[in-house]
């Protein structure tokens, strides 16, 4: 049997705003500025894709990492 060890998602230390897309780029093993810029881009050209929402949300929502303090 194989044992993953759970990561949780939580808001990053390496933060421009608020850590949120750093969060999901620790989450995902993806580099911080890779998520940052499709974030970027997909708010811009999907129209059905509220991001200024959608990251306030997230900010609201997702804890902060306490482990790196």
């Amino acid at each position: 049997m194989r044992t993953m060890t759970q990561a949780r998602l939580v808001r990053s230390h390496d933060a421009v705003l608020a850590g949120v897309c750093g969060g999901l780029a620790q989450w995902l093993g993806w580099d911080p500025t890779v998520v940052r810029i499709l974030y970027v881009l997909v708010s811009i050209f999907s129209a059905a894709f509220p991001g200024i929402l959608v990251y306030l949300i997230l900010w609201m929502v997702m804890p902060r990492s306490y482990s790196n303090i």
